[in-house]
């Protein structure tokens, strides 16, 4: 990866499950289950989907007494699939009940998610979030205290509100939610440390639906604290809208150095593929040169020079093709995820983009010669013709990283 390397906002480390957050790891990506966790089976299949996409957590709802109950039977099937991507429980309003009434679900979750605005209020608020954070303490579970800005503290933000009215400078309404909102996580998270919860088990969130607001809200946060820090526009959004509208938030806020883990709350269209917000999030962490995840297809956008549409469906199927190979090259190709591939669509930028790339092909374009030249690493390999252009390709492609990233072949 190229490029001058981001300096990490340094933060503590928290163990969840296998997987390290915060200090010295990688960003990690984060996503959540749509389906009824009281439902094992769909559940199940689902995490181990997200899972087999790239997912380094998952979170499942628990909300009720059927899916508190269903948690470690959810662990025990995906333990029998061999995946073991954590699990984190996500609780509002009942999880103090769940938790303590459900202790197989506790010990099989790797972290509780605890929105400090709905644990309760008045005098059973302080009990409840403090019967959460011992079941945490007591099973060595680390806690992702959320803040999310539709569900605040109502007393909070009515203390604050009028400490705020009654101030000489008073801070305008946007600016006094951020205040609110991190308010809102220091304070819990100081209440989870007096209660007992190490540093190192605490994960502070401050989820908000505006790019301004989130990126303003963490820049607050970080400024001011350690602990390790959960990305994530909340209600992004779906399709265009909602990728574009968290790589501008993300984006900003990785490039600054601020957080630990992150997650792109996409909306799925009806039916549609729930791994697709762990696949913007590896891309916006790869673009951005922070991690690499799978081989990167570099591919011309296509113009008066590129009237077939040949490029762009050896484009998209060497995509698709790498995507599907990822699971078991990650297994025995170790490396193989900084593989770059170049499919052009005509001479003007085909062979020098080629040459950069480790692998690239330059189709011909309108009026060209009907061949392809291919280049490996900088050098021409060969010239592919005829109608068998894209299996001749696809097999160079196999051949390069069975011999460049294989154990035998001596890569790192």
């Amino acid at each position: 990866m190229s490029g001058s390397p981001i300096q990490r906002h340094k933060t503590v480390a928290v163990k969840v499950g296998h997987v390290t957050v915060g200090g010295d790891a990688p960003v990690v990506v984060q996503s959540m289950t749509n389906t009824d966790t009281a439902d094992i089976k769909a559940t199940v299949d689902q995490v181990a989907a997200l899972a087999r996409a790239g997912s380094e957590l998952v979170r499942i709802t628990v909300n009720s007494e059927e899916a508190a109950a269903a948690v470690a039977a959810i662990r025990e099937g995906l333990d029998a699939r061999g995946v073991d991507v954590p699990l984190v429980g996500d609780f509002h309003f009942n999880g103090h009940r769940l938790l303590t009434q459900y202790p197989e679900c506790a010990q099989a979750l790797a972290k509780y998610r605890i929105n400090p605005g709905n644990v309760g209020s008045g005098e059973k608020r302080d009990a409840q979030f403090a019967a959460m954070i011992e079941t945490a303490i007591a099973n060595g579970k680390a806690v992702r205290i959320g803040v999310n800005w539709g569900s605040l503290d109502k007393a909070l933000v009515a203390r604050m509100m009028d400490a705020n009215a009654k101030s000489g400078d008073p801070l305008d309404a946007d600016a006094m939610m951020r205040e609110v909102m991190v308010a809102s996580a220091l304070q819990s998270a100081a209440k989870a440390e007096e209660i007992g919860l190490g540093r190192d088990r605490i994960v502070l969130s401050c989820k908000m639906s505006g790019v301004q607001d989130l990126i303003g809200v963490y820049r607050m946060l970080a400024a001011r604290c350690d602990y390790a820090l959960h990305l994530g526009l909340t209600e992004a959004g779906m399709g265009s809208k909602g990728i574009v509208a968290s790589t501008a938030a993300l984006a900003v806020l990785l490039q600054e150095g601020i957080g630990d883990t992150i997650r792109i709350s996409l909306t799925p269209e009806p039916g549609g593929d729930r791994a697709q917000e762990v696949r913007v999030g590896q891309e916006i962490l790869q673009s951005m040169g922070l991690r690499a995840f799978m081989p990167m297809v570099i591919a011309c956008p296509g113009c008066g020079r590129t009237t077939s549409t040949y490029f762009q469906q050896l484009a998209q199927d060497i995509q698709r093709y790498l995507r599907e190979q990822m699971p078991a090259w990650r297994e025995h190709y170790p490396g193989v995820e900084e593989m770059d591939v170049a499919v052009m669509g005509c001479v003007v930028n085909g062979p020098g983009e080629s040459k950069h790339a480790n692998i690239g092909i330059s189709l011909p374009g309108t009026g060209e010669q009907p061949s392809a030249p291919v280049y490996v690493d900088g050098v021409k390999f060969t010239t592919l013709k005829g109608d068998a252009i894209a299996t001749e390709f696809q097999a160079i492609v196999d051949d390069y990283v069975r011999t460049r990233y294989g154990r035998s072949s001596g890569a790192a």
